[in-house]
């Protein structure tokens, strides 16, 4: 396609793109620059989907007259238009130009404990908040609202905050109309609908209102009225998407606290306060930064909490707490849990290969395998990725694929690093007997003689993920949605694998593999919700079975990782325990329940399966679960 930047024609392609949301795509033009390419009514992703066609319709009808208004006065943070991008005539406002801010994460991940146990501290949180903070104050102050405030539009890097999607902004001439249902303010909303709808004007108190839901989430690593609510009067029961209208938030006592949630009691009082009467009794005022600057986290020296309390919440000067130990044996009706490694430290990756299940733990300024021995030294690194095959350990970070092999030196490979802020990272991935990467637009696997060339996929925006026989890959891209499979011991990519499409965002991707099924997890927004998608996908490219929900926290597709499946099955652990899942009649159903698991399980635990049983791998512990 092409635009016309101050008269000068731009030829864009798929390869520059770096990111994609539900109203534009966004590339890479060079010169620390990014475009924001508003999709036309037309565009593909908005095919089948005449709502979205007409909203396109009026939104760039609004632009053309919005974007020459921009107000020029916004805080330094704050990603805003540059120079339009305009059609051959010069008389359509098609996009903008921006700074484009580079190797940095949404804010979305820093609410994902997985991310943050690599390496990032509560005390980080804290500074990217005191910074977040003074940008949303400084935009307030010339008189414009954020309106559509969510965690996939602010961009972290070193600790500062970005906000993006600034066309979006209210101002005093042009209304902000999107929202994104999670971080809408239910005071703007009819409380008789079934789920948040915006039905008022934003202010900077919904600005506010979302900066917390943000703030606790990031915190505690639940959303404000997340959990499960299971009231014993059933005629109160409700919606989970209703939930922020009536005030049923984490602080209910019928709500049933998410088990990989931190405790709330770590919070000081103040700001435990605040939180409370906001989501509970509908408090609305501007963020205090008193309760960022005052808040300070710390590690018990008795019990190794995370706290930021005067004192630790789980311990007192008489009765420290004990140190968790492994439980070596437990039972729990027909279920027996056996302690198989524990560590202080942290669980970084695991998988099984060859019926061995294998790791990678950090412990003490080491990373080390599950036999102990010791393959790295340093600090913990959210930009470090590990892979295994076999013995072997493969390392991710700075566009450099390492090779860890015992007895031998290090081997660096360049290879392929995604764009997409979300969804950053090194491309590679491993099964027992080779490597897998991307180079050069090239997908590529170890050969006899040196890489071997399995296909070409699109440079900078592919991921992929192998099994012992088959891979499954996935690039978005511009007008591009390309689902494939390939062999993983031949030359060849099949590229038609038909996937239901979203004209929103994709916000994440993962697969898990069996013998001859691969389970596609992704995630997705569209309106202002996010909706939760699987798809069993074959090895000759043919989709068997496809499910979505919206995540509610009782669904086995809440969560898109840590799944185990044996052909034909997918186990799943929720916070009840471990469920079944399985194909009948061309749906993906739940078709058995395991309640004796509930106590070794959570939502985030990993399992692989296991001899005569499952494997759950937890951030600290793993077990083998033995089910008669």
């Amino acid at each position: 396609m092409d635009i016309y930047i101050n008269g000068n024609r731009i030829h864009l392609t798929p390869t520059q793109s770096i990111g994609k949301g539900g109203e534009a795509d966004i590339y890479d033009i060079g010169g620390g620059k990014a475009l924001k390419l508003f999709k036309q009514p037309d565009h593909p992703d908005y095919q089948d989907w005449p709502e979205q066609q007409q909203a396109a319709f009026d939104r760039l009808a609004e632009h053309q007259y919005k974007l020459r208004l921009f107000p020029k006065n916004l805080p330094i943070r704050v990603v805003q238009p540059q120079e339009f991008a305009m059609n051959a005539i010069g008389d359509t406002i098609l996009g903008y130009t921006m700074r484009r801010i580079k190797a940095a994460e949404v804010l979305m991940r820093y609410s994902d404990r997985a991310f943050r146990q690599s390496g990032i501290s509560h005390q980080s949180v804290v500074e990217i908040f005191q910074d977040l903070h003074q940008t949303v104050s400084d935009i307030h102050k010339v008189g414009v609202v954020i309106g559509d405030f969510n965690d996939l539009n602010v961009l972290i890097r070193q600790n500062r905050a970005y906000i993006i999607d600034a066309d979006s902004f209210g101002t005093q001439t042009f209304a902000c109309r999107v929202f994104t249902a999670r971080f809408l303010d239910p005071l703007l909303c009819d409380p008789n609908y079934t789920k948040p709808v915006l039905n008022g004007s934003y202010s900077p108190l919904s600005d506010w209102y979302a900066f917390s839901v943000m703030l606790m989430q990031c915190l505690l690593f639940v959303h404000p009225f997340g959990g499960v609510y299971k009231p014993k009067d059933t005629s109160k029961r409700l919606p989970q998407d209703a939930r922020s209208l009536h005030g049923i938030s984490i602080f209910h006592p019928e709500v049933k606290y998410p088990k990989p949630a931190i405790p709330y009691k770590v919070l000081p009082d103040e700001l435990l306060d605040y939180f409370y009467s906001c989501f509970t009794s509908d408090r609305r005022e501007p963020f205090d930064r008193a309760l960022l600057d005052r808040l300070q986290w710390t590690k018990c020296t008795a019990c190794g909490l995370d706290h930021a309390r005067p004192t630790c919440p789980d311990c007192t000067p008489s009765t420290p707490a004990p140190v968790p130990t492994p439980v070596v044996t437990q039972v729990r009706g027909t279920v027996s849990a056996a302690s198989v490694f524990f560590t202080e430290g942290v669980i970084l990756f695991a998988l099984v290969q060859g019926d061995r299940l294998r790791w990678v733990y950090y412990d003490r300024g080491e990373f080390k395998r599950e036999d102990g021995n010791t393959i790295l030294a340093g600090e913990l690194d959210p930009e470090v990725h590990f892979r295994i095959r076999s013995e072997i350990t493969l390392i991710g970070k700075s566009g450099h694929m390492v090779t860890l092999t015992p007895g031998e030196p290090p081997q660096r490979e360049a290879i392929e690093t995604r764009a997409i802020a979300s969804q950053q990272g090194e491309v590679f991935d491993a099964n027992e007997t080779c490597r897998y990467w991307i180079y050069n637009g090239q997908l590529l696997r170890d050969g006899d003689l040196g890489p071997e060339y399995i296909g070409d996929v699109l440079a900078g925006q592919t991921q992929f993920w192998v099994g012992e026989s088959f891979g499954f890959g996935f690039y978005r891209a511009g007008d591009l949605d390309v689902a494939f499979v390939f062999d993983t011991r031949r030359k060849g990519i099949y590229d038609r694998v038909t996937l239901p499409r979203s004209p929103g965002p994709t916000i994440d991707m993962h697969c898990i593999f069996s013998r001859d099924r691969c389970w596609v997890f992704s995630i997705t927004e569209l309106n202002g919700e996010t909706w939760h998608h699987c798809a069993i996908v074959r090895p000759d490219g043919s989709v068997e079975a496809t499910a979505q929900v919206r995540p509610d926290g009782k669904s086995w597709l809440s969560v898109i990782r840590g799944h185990c499946a044996i052909d034909p099955f997918l186990f799943a652990a929720t916070d009840d325990g471990i469920v079944r899942v399985e194909v009948q009649n061309g749906q993906i159903v739940t078709t058995k329940e395991f309640p004796d698991t509930e106590p070794f399980v959570n939502s985030e635990s990993q399992l692989f399966p296991g001899p005569k049983g499952l494997y759950v791998v937890n951030s600290q512990e793993i077990l083998l679960l033995s089910m008669s």
